[in-house]
């Protein structure tokens, strides 16, 4: 493994220049003569003497830049390293490997949905995954630059979001080849058109339609990318079915190390999908999805989730990826060892909240009173128009809150009902839901089923006066408000989704202090601890989870101290484990530990069979998704 190891080191260069080793050391032995040479030479030293005044000694040597900004730090790798060498250690190698300069160029893909950081969310399959990724990115970008700056390098890092360009999505720069990530320096989102052989796709395509389009348009990516990265990217993280497989394809093109993330395996959201996948193809191509999620899972070098149930589930419910384990597609194939949920590959990594947006109700002196006005109009206007519909009566009534995509799965619907059925949940609270966008004409399927639905609760529970159906809201900082706002009424938020992977919402709302609660079916379960940072509610038992809510309420009414002991309960909660800054600096050093297993693991074999799936099934399949017509 030692050999490997030094060759793992010196394979790494920046623009043919060469970074921690030259060519002269050849071998293990030479190599362990040169630390121990460097090492007493640093004792010598001041640790805060700059790499400036030792970089001679060191080039003389056989080293290069990237072991330290100063003797103090270069010493440290040093000793890490011949620690390492004399016996090797997991912990040490993580720690090791956290502290070289292995990454510079980042791409993250997220080809469906309209990808924007202005009026987009709440637009078909435009949600959670938009805020998660732009917020990674800015993460991710500021720990890259503390890393590079450590590291003693002056190297200008750079990340790129891949999504697809939408040339008429009027209002939105999704139509925009190139667009700075708001609070980045080096930072951006680069949309790639997908194409036919009859040009550009105009037109936004569903997430379950997008198969046909992928195989060019990772073609088109790769050329895009080797022009603005001038060279090949480091690490390549995929997000969804779609992303991921798409950086499966770049990442064997590249050879370099893939990242993936679900957010959502829909194999679990659709109960027996796989069973009565021919019933349901012509509206969701599961064919292709959960073959592209096979491949994908097998062929990634590691996996990040939010939770541990997406990778195994609980008692009670199967994991997102142990699913994949064995199941059966009658007349297409049968799956017997799809996934390993124990492969080390698996790594849980939770992300947070934008702390400037989303920070405690408490926090008088950063909360933004200029958007109250508007925050009231939509909250308690009587006006009723395509914005908002129905009215709030009752002013003094606390509000239960809940904002998120109009579609199956997020249960809006659901909780509408629960509350329509329930009078004394009426009789305590006023229900605002924000979801849909009810100003324009959707093209969503699902989207126009919920809306209709919604309608029909309306008009059967007789909700006006008591309910507020708003539209989708697209602008972030005020959403930030709108939740602190909420809690200044002695609120709540609810999410009370059929499924929900991790829960980005369930985090923001307990950021700003919102006690919370959510759905049991998922990552909120493991976000909160029941009765202390907030609520689990079963979204197959609404009249329960209802009753929960009646309850939680009624004993805020009986004693006020109970809404903040929950409150500060969820602030406690997020503190502890759920901040992005975590977040990158565990992505960053994972990245070193999976690149380094790569270059030393055989995995000629897995990739042959992953290849053979590729081409004689997944290919297969897209074939029998149709293109979509252009308007």
């Amino acid at each position: 493994m030692l050999p490997e190891f030094l060759e793992f080191l010196r394979i790494h260069t920046r623009h043919d220049k060469n970074l921690m080793l030259d060519d002269n050391i050849e071998d293990v032995e030479s190599f362990q003569h040169v630390l121990m040479e460097v090492e007493e030479y640093l004792l010598t030293l001041s640790p805060e003497t700059p790499y400036d005044a030792l970089e001679q000694k060191l080039q003389d040597l056989g080293l290069e830049r990237g072991w330290g900004s100063n003797a103090g730090r270069v010493l440290e790798s040093i000793q890490l390293l011949l620690e390492l060498l004399d016996a090797p250690d997991a912990l040490n190698l993580e720690k090791f490997l956290s502290k070289i300069p292995l990454v510079f160029n980042v791409v993250i893909m997220s080809p469906h949905g309209y990808f924007a950081q202005d009026n987009v969310l709440g637009y078909p399959d435009t949600g959670g995954q938009v805020l998660y990724i732009l917020d990674q990115v800015r993460a991710l970008e500021n720990e890259m630059l503390k890393r590079i700056k450590e590291q003693g390098l002056d190297i200008t890092p750079r990340i790129l979001i891949v999504t697809r360009l939408l040339p008429d999505a009027v209002g939105t720069t999704c139509g925009q080849r190139l667009e700075k990530v708001y609070g980045t320096q080096y930072s951006d989102i680069i949309r790639v058109p997908f194409r036919t052989e009859k040009g550009v796709v105009r037109r936004w395509i569903s997430r379950f339609e997008v198969w046909p389009y992928l195989e060019t348009y990772t073609e088109d990516v790769a050329t895009e990318l080797l022009k603005e990265f001038q060279g090949k990217p480091d690490l390549i993280v995929g997000n969804y079915s779609d992303g991921n497989i798409v950086a499966s394809l770049l990442a064997h093109m590249f050879d370099v190390t893939q990242c993936t993330i679900a957010h959502a395996l829909e194999k679990t959201k659709y109960p027996d999908s796989d069973l009565y996948w021919k019933k349901l193809e012509d509206k969701y191509h599961f064919s292709c999805q959960f073959t592209a999620d096979l491949i994908a899972i097998n062929q990634t070098d590691f996996i990040i989730t939010s939770t541990f149930q997406e990778i195994a589930g609980n008692k009670e419910t199967v994991g997102q990826y142990e699913s994949h384990l064995a199941f059966t597609m009658p007349g297409l194939y049968r799956v017997v060892n799809g996934i390993d949920c124990f492969d080390p590959k698996f790594n849980i990594v939770s992300p947070g909240a934008d702390m400037d947006i989303y920070f405690p109700y408490t926090e008088k002196e950063r909360r933004l009173p200029s958007f109250h006005s508007e925050i009231e109009e939509l909250l308690y206007s009587q006006v009723e128009n395509k914005e908002h519909l129905c009215v709030l009566n009752d002013r003094n009534k606390p509000i239960i809150f809940t904002m998120a995509r109009l579609d199956r799965v997020k249960n809006i619907t659901g909780l509408v009902e629960w509350y329509g059925k329930n009078a004394k949940l009426r009789e305590l609270v006023n229900l605002v839901v924000v979801a849909g966008d009810r100003r324009k004409e959707s093209k969503d399927n699902e989207e126009k089923a919920e809306m209709k639905k919604m309608y029909e609760l309306i008009d059967t529970y007789k909700l006006n006066g008591q309910f507020r159906w708003i539209s989708s809201q697209m602008n972030r900082v005020r959403n930030g408000e709108l939740y602190r706002y909420i809690a200044d009424t002695k609120g709540a938020f609810v999410q009370p989704a059929v499924y929900e992977a991790f829960g980005l919402t369930v985090v923001e709302a307990m950021t700003c202090g919102l006690p919370t609660f959510a759905t049991c079916k998922g990552g909120p379960a493991e976000i909160i601890v029941n009765g202390k940072s907030g609520y689990r509610i079963d979204p197959y038992n609404g009249d329960k989870a209802a009753d929960i809510l009646v309850d939680f309420f009624e004993k805020c009414k009986a004693d006020p101290s109970h809404w903040d002991k929950i409150s500060q309960g969820g602030l406690k909660r997020i503190k502890e484990k759920y901040t992005w800054q975590i977040y990158s600096e565990r992505l960053l050093t994972l990245t070193g530990v999976y690149g380094f297993w790569k270059q030393v693991s055989d995995l000629d074999e897995k990739r042959r069979y992953i290849k053979m799936l590729y081409a004689l099934r997944y290919k297969k399949s897209v074939e029998s998704v149709p293109l979509a017509e252009e308007e």
